[in-house]
């Protein structure tokens, strides 16, 4: 179990809040990888912004949401500890649920898809996932019912070695599928987040917060 409180980077608004904008890390990193992203995605600062930290240090170091198990499977014993104490951290957050728009890259995505739509729990204002796959787990469900018009954002790089594109292309059908209103952009990148695709990111928040 993690007794912990999740360590995290905290981005004030400008002036009272209109929501918030969380990111998660990706395996290895840290609540200061995508710190930067915070200015580059709500330029005007409207929202808090928080980048957490994973709870877990595993081997090759850093911090991790979960032990590897494989794409698309976390290893379960340390997903479902990782997703209950995100959850209370998001619940906890000065602002409600539905002002959040919550992202993450490489784990930090898969964290997002169960954060945002695991089974019983309440939905974010939007959803970024960047190179990342919906997570599939013994006991774990998505709910992606009644996604219709539901703003999310998938960003993959085609050139991908470590998480092949064709999980974000995946988890696009199935959100696209659902209805949801699905921002898609495949870039020839590797694992990274393209700098291209920021200003659309950037649009992408404000049109969820509008």
């Amino acid at each position: 179990m993690i007794a912990e409180p999740l360590r995290f980077l905290e981005r004030p608004a400008a002036g009272a809040p209109e929501g918030a904008l969380v990111l998660l890390h990706g395996r290895g990193a840290d609540e200061h990888d995508l710190f930067p992203l915070l200015d580059a995605l709500d330029p005007e600062r409207r929202l808090l912004g928080v980048t957490p930290r994973g709870p877990l240090s595993l081997p090759p170091g850093g911090a991790h949401w979960y032990r590897l198990g494989g794409i698309p499977t976390p290893e379960p014993n340390t997903f479902f500890p990782t997703f209950e104490v995100a959850a209370a951290f998001l619940d906890a957050l000065p602002v409600p649920i539905d002002r959040i728009v919550l992202g993450g890259f490489s784990q930090g995505a898969v964290m997002s898809w169960a954060l945002g739509l695991g089974r019983g729990r309440p939905r974010p204002a939007a959803i970024m996932a960047l190179s990342g796959f919906m997570p599939v787990v013994e006991g774990f469900e998505l709910d992606l019912a009644d996604l219709h018009d539901y703003p999310i954002a998938i960003a993959h790089g085609s050139h991908d070695p470590i998480i092949p594109v064709e999980f974000g292309r995946a988890a696009a059908e199935r959100a696209r599928d659902a209805g949801a209103a699905l921002l898609w952009r495949e870039t020839p990148v590797p694992h990274t987040i393209d700098p291209r695709v920021l200003t659309e990111l950037q649009t992408f928040v404000a049109s969820a917060m509008a």
